[in-house]
């Protein structure tokens, strides 16, 4: 006799239409959006959410919730549906105002926990990369914390993709080191209806798309997306696959019902329009009034997930509670995952770098911080795009994660994009996750970083190789224009330390925030900075700050530099100082934290009387105006690197202490009506 699980009714039948139809309305009244693919999944979307998903609408932020990710987040309608049907805090009247100012059912989806939405999706192959990175999550977590008898972390990653998520790299990226990592917890319904925005797939996609995911390493079925009893047990026989990744091909059909556009590329991403959706109706069976029609029947079935959830919740606390008394220590360091929150005590493993220790990269300053403080942070996790040699980022003595095992450090190799997505996945479950890379290769996982940035995810960023001080790998590899390009990235801290000591603040100040933070570290090493002598005030905690000032007045010069050209410029402060000259050094390790302070710092640092500056950073001059002012001077880099040693490079770009204080005295005696030549 077939299971219970897997049979279906009219009353189901009713559900999909619903869905549907919800989804067809909330297009047609904000007069766009993508009706088809809504229309199309919701067969295989309900098997999903009616029989297998577990989660609470009373409590979207559960721990023990399965995930599910919309990755083709086009059609957003499809879980804006759900989530009002089964209860969560998603009134009917946020579906009426789809895609409208201030709506809670925007385009795509946005992360809104509160309302069951996991995370932002849209940019197509993001979301699939999130859930591969939930799944290292379940890992990790269900590694350290799950004892016998006491399972607390045993949740699947379930996803809707769509042919543009198979196309998009970094899917393959993430689907590439899912199937090499073994995560069994992810369950993929891939929605195979074989059209995209230009027509058919036939123009551009013909691969056997199962038989690459095969390869990688995926266990891979097909059904068709109409069949629930099909899609159903396809689910189950996945849930039962425990040592690798699932793809479930569901032949699907784009705009199912529309008797003029069903299965054409029409239907991808316009309203049906008022003659085709009377059509529609027509032919499922539907009234065309009222508008966002819900019959009783179908919400009192979907809306059976509230008391459902409470159940599986009240069964977990139950266990977590047992857990606490049996594992007072592991349980403290759960409630602290949960808050979103560090912990006490972390920050004293904080490794207090001084003069004595010589020069040093700051890359080397930072592999010493993040060993020093994971033992007290273990919800801290994270790796290398194949460069924790270089970027010192591996963690010692804390285990690999491979197939077999849960340890805390990531080999994502030569995958970008993927590990900056998969810190995502990894943050939205979380933990507090950081990948490095040479920061030219930030590049490549730029979509990835400005979907942290807009979801506020608290993701650490560790890019080295940070100028052309990298030497003789040439331009190819030294950034020119990266930060610039990073600091234009509303939300994301960036932050680039002068020495080995301000590292370690940069790292403290990146555990303790709030959103993305990218660690700009050097490969070359830098003169430890005595501010014993110098008597800064400030440090990097405000953004920028007086290192060093002139000895008696206001100054003539203010030199501000980051990273590897503070030391230049206070230098430079030593020989203007010698001439007689008043200059005063301000260190900028982050303009975004700098702008946060109020106005009266700000002029307190860089006073508006005092218009002679010089900024000084070896990358793009961008955004450096803003504080050299129109009658300062930046000392930048706007063309491409070259490939020599670091010390020649500096040399021929013009970035020395020469040069620095050259062009003060220049500055200053334009003022004054004089010429000086800069050497």
């Amino acid at each position: 006799m077939p299971s219970l699980l897997h049979q279906f009714d009219a009353t189901d039948s009713l559900c999909i239409n619903t869905i549907r139809f919800l989804a067809i309305d909330g297009v047609e009244a904000a007069n766009s959006g993508h009706p088809g693919m809504p229309m199309g999944d919701a067969p295989m979307a309900y098997a999903l959410w009616a029989r297998h998903l577990r989660f609470n609408p009373s409590n979207p932020r559960w721990p023990g919730r399965d995930r599910f990710v919309l990755s083709a987040g086009h059609g957003s309608m499809l879980l804006y549906s759900l989530l009002h049907l089964t209860g969560y805090n998603m009134p009917l009247e946020e579906l009426k105002r789809f895609r409208q100012w201030g709506s809670h059912t925007p385009g795509h989806p946005e992360r809104d926990i509160e309302r069951g939405i996991e995370t932002t999706t849209g940019p197509l192959g993001q979301g699939f990369a999130n859930g591969v990175g939930m799944a290292i999550a379940e890992r990790y977590l269900a590694g350290r914390y799950n004892r016998p008898g006491f399972t607390l972390f045993d949740y699947n990653v379930y996803a809707i993709t769509s042919d543009g998520d198979m196309m998009e790299g970094v899917s393959n990226e993430a689907a590439s080191i899912a199937g090499h990592l073994g995560l069994g917890k992810i369950v993929y319904l891939y929605s195979d209806n074989k059209i995209t925005i230009e027509g058919s797939t036939d123009i551009s996609f013909t691969e056997d798309v199962g038989k690459r995911f095969e390869a990688m390493g995926w266990h891979v079925q097909r059904v068709g997306g109409n069949d629930l009893a099909g899609v159903s047990k396809a689910i189950e026989a996945a849930k039962a696959e425990s040592s690798r990744p699932s793809l479930i091909i569901a032949r699907t059909n784009i705009g199912f019902g529309s008797p003029g556009k069903q299965d054409t590329a029409e239907v991808h991403g316009a309203p049906l329009g008022k003659d085709e959706v009377k059509l529609t109706k027509e032919k499922l069976g539907w009234p065309l009034e009222p508008l966002f029609h819900i019959p009783e029947d179908a919400l009192d079935r979907m809306r059976a997930a509230v008391d459902k959830g409470k159940g599986l919740e009240r069964g977990w606390d139950e266990i977590f509670a047992a857990y606490a008394k049996a594992h007072p220590e592991l349980a403290a360091e759960l409630k602290n995952i949960f808050a979103g929150a560090p912990g006490d005590g972390w920050d004293s493993a904080l490794p207090a770098f001084t003069a004595k220790d010589g020069p040093m990269a700051t890359r080397s300053a930072s592999g010493k911080v993040v060993n020093a403080i994971a033992p007290k942070l273990p919800h801290l996790i994270g790796g290398s795009a194949d460069l924790a040699p270089s970027n010192n980022t591996y963690l010692k003595g804390l285990g690999d994660m491979q197939a077999g095992t849960a340890g805390r450090n990531l080999h994502f190799g030569v995958r970008e994009h993927a590990m900056g997505s998969l810190m995502n996945g990894m943050a939205l479950t979380g933990l507090i996750p950081y990948g490095g890379t040479f920061l030219i290769f930030s590049d490549y996982m730029r979509p990835a970083i400005r979907l942290a940035a807009i979801m506020r995810l608290h993701v650490i960023y560790v890019f080295t190789h940070d100028s052309i001080g990298l030497g003789e790998d040439g331009p190819t590899h030294q950034p020119i224009e990266q930060l610039a390009s990073l600091r234009a990235i509303p939300g994301l801290t960036v932050i680039r330390p002068s020495d080995a000591a301000e590292t370690a603040l940069a790292w403290k100040t990146a555990v303790e925030a709030s959103g993305p933070v990218a660690l700009v570290l050097t490969r070359q090493n830098l003169p430890p900075i005595d501010r014993d002598r110098y008597k800064p005030k400030g440090d990097l905690t405000a953004g920028a700050y007086v290192l060093a000032d002139a000895s008696n007045g206001e100054p003539e010069v203010i030199l501000i530099a980051t990273g590897s050209e503070v030391s230049l410029a206070l230098e430079a402060h030593e020989d203007l100082t010698r001439r007689g000259i008043k200059a005063r050094v301000v260190a900028m390790p982050s303009t975004s934290i700098f702008e946060a302070q109020t106005e009266e710092y700000r002029q307190g640092v860089l006073p508006p009387r005092t218009r002679t500056r010089l900024t000084i950073e070896a990358g793009s001059s961008m955004g450096w105006h803003r504080y050299a002012g129109a009658e300062g001077v930046t000392i930048s880099i706007d063309r491409f690197g070259a490939s020599a040693p670091y010390k020649t490079l500096y040399e021929r770009f013009g970035i020395t202490t020469k040069e620095i204080t050259g062009a003060a005295i220049g500055l200053i005696n334009s003022k004054k009506g004089l010429f000086l030549d800069r050497g």
